[in-house]
């Protein structure tokens, strides 16, 4: 039997991997993961740039381009912390306005300084389009300042007053509690980082259960499987089904992991081993959260739950492909296990809004639900490692009964081509496993 098994199990991983499709999904995949990851360099390329320098060229009719130039550089830094230079270019210019109206591209903007009497300073900001909302405001915040220190000086105020008045202030910031702060990490956490996670091991479940039913579908359908039942068992047969298309999605799982660590490696290939900031920031809101230790807590027990819920996902979608003649009775079958499955991706999404409720804790126990729902809650902090591993023992014990009388099921209707409803067939087979 052991053989026959292990025969079986590399016949059915052999043909998935070696084939056309299979080859052909992972170059697709492998390009858009490392494209996601360097999205902003193959913009660059096709014309785009996240870091254009826009040129502003000054019309400077009072003598305040020095002190309009000193404030562009403050607000251009303090708006763009992780550039070392400001995005904005400046140039002080002698020709007419309407000449540079006439002569002026896209990427540049024209700003005009006149002194005024009753308020000390106007200007004009001439653009050929409309510009970026944030350039817009580094340049009107850095003409009000200008403004301001004109207005002072013409007033005789002191210019260490002056500097004193234009200075940061100064803020000691204490927060007694941090429950606020820690609510908006924990947001953050559940609706960008977490579903990103999981996502993957969602689509993974949906790829297994089409896979596992589809092949079944297609032995029945050819008649093959009458052939492959006449040397082997029933229970022999479905767990090489099982078994070789959870390697292949463990396979798979492993590759899309491989395309994103080299796709992150090309994208810092141009800084060192330094991180872009955008993930820098959300590393530290995460550490600082407590999102990394709970996480790295939990990466053993989640591994092996999502592994238990494979397993169970694929072993469901194996006894009920086996009650079918062909594809269409399979997708009425599979209809409530993917509604299932879809609901425990959006309940662990959710998981935030039912904060202490009883019901979605009971859930993160219930097989087919705790293999996402039990991770949420884990780190949001709701349930704790004992209850994961209350979960785990339960969906081990599902899983020993659904295979001793899932196999059953299985017998009775792998070899049955009644056309009968599928529902019927259902009902049947449910009706011989109990008598």
């Amino acid at each position: 039997m052991s053989r026959k098994f292990l025969y079986l199990t590399k016949m059915s991983f052999k043909k998935k991997v070696c084939s056309k499709w299979f080859v052909l999904v992972n170059v697709f995949l492998a390009l858009v993961v490392i494209a996601l990851f360097n999205i902003n360099s193959i913009i660059a390329f096709f014309g785009g740039d996240f870091d254009q320098t826009i040129q502003v060229y000054v019309v400077d009719e009072g003598g305040h381009f020095d002190t309009f130039e000193k404030y562009i550089e403050t607000y251009s830094q303090a708006s763009n912390e992780e550039e070392e230079e400001p995005k904005i270019s400046l140039e002080k210019v002698e020709k007419d306005v309407a000449l540079l109206e006439e002569e002026i591209k896209e990427d540049e903007v024209i700003v005009t300084l006149e002194e005024s009497e009753s308020e000390f300073l106007v200007s004009s900001v001439i653009s050929k389009e409309k510009i970026d909302s944030s350039l817009y405001q580094i340049i009107t915040q850095s003409l009000n300042a200008t403004k301001q220190e004109i207005g002072f000086i013409q007033m005789n105020i002191d210019p260490t007053i002056l500097s004193q008045i234009n200075s940061t202030v100064t803020i000691d910031r204490v927060v007694l509690n941090d429950q606020n702060s820690a609510d908006e990490n924990m947001e953050m956490i559940m609706g960008s980082v977490f579903p990103t996670l999981i996502l993957p091991f969602f689509m993974l479940i949906i790829f297994l259960v089409q896979m596992v039913g589809g092949e079944i579908c297609e032995e029945k359908t050819t008649k093959s499987m009458e052939i492959i039942l006449s040397n082997v068992s029933a229970k022999t047969h479905l767990l090489s089904k099982i078994v070789a298309s959870n390697l292949f999605v463990l396979l798979q799982a492993v590759l899309l992991f491989v395309y994103g660590v080299i796709g992150f490696l090309i994208s810092t290939r141009g800084n060192g081993v330094a991180l872009p900031s955008s993930i820098t920031s959300v590393w530290d809101s995460l550490v600082s959260s407590g999102f990394i230790d709970s996480f790295l807590t939990l990466i053993p027990l989640a591994l092996v739950l999502m592994i238990l819920s494979f397993l169970a996902y694929s072993l469901v979608a194996g006894i009920l492909a086996s009650m079918t003649t062909n594809v269409e009775d399979f997708s009425q079958l599979q209809t409530p296990l993917m509604l299932i499955l879809l609901a425990s991706y959006y309940l662990a999404l959710m998981a935030g809004m039912f904060e202490g409720s009883s019901f979605i804790r009971i859930l993160s126990y219930v097989p087919f639900f705790s293999c996402l729902v039990s991770p949420s809650l884990f780190i949001m902090g709701q349930i704790g490692i004992g209850d994961i591993l209350i979960s785990l023992i339960i969906l081990v014990v599902f899983l020993f009964f659904l295979f001793k009388y899932g196999l059953k099921i299985y017998r009775n209707g792998v070899l049955n081509y009644s056309n009968e409803k599928v529902w019927v067939r259902f009902k049947k087979a449910l009706k011989s496993r109990e008598s």
